[in-house]
């Protein structure tokens, strides 16, 4: 079914993929890398508001970080994204990884996300 799709094709067919398990009515946790930062928000897409957000470009952690967007940075940012969101009332979400593989940052992020109090 996927033999000759592009990779930007295949992509969306796992975005969708995984956007089905969101028709459940809890917030999503979703995630965007790009080579040099990774942002997370968690959105209750019923109302259609972001309720909680942490990224590597916030002021605080560029300055704690100055590596980029690592492995470590994923997770300080996923710790930050929980904290939040427990204090926005927060704590089942569905994990929402925007096509990337569950691998590297990605995961790192939704570890740290758990250990912070977030359950998915």
């Amino acid at each position: 079914m996927t033999k000759g799709l592009t990779r930007q094709e295949k992509r969306t067919l796992r975005v969708r993929r995984a956007l089905k398990k969101a028709a459940n009515g809890r917030p999503r946790l979703s995630v965007f890398r790009s080579s040099k930062h990774i942002y997370a928000q968690v959105i209750d897409d019923g109302v259609g508001r972001t309720l909680a957000s942490a990224s590597t470009i916030e002021k605080d952690l560029r300055e704690e970080l100055k590596t980029g967007a690592d492995v470590s940075a994923a997770a300080r940012v996923g710790k930050l994204l929980a904290e939040r969101a427990t204090e926005a009332g927060v704590k089942d979400v569905i994990f929402d990884r925007g096509g990337y593989l569950y691998h590297g940052r990605v995961k790192a992020l939704a570890d740290a996300a758990r250990e912070g109090g977030l359950s998915f």
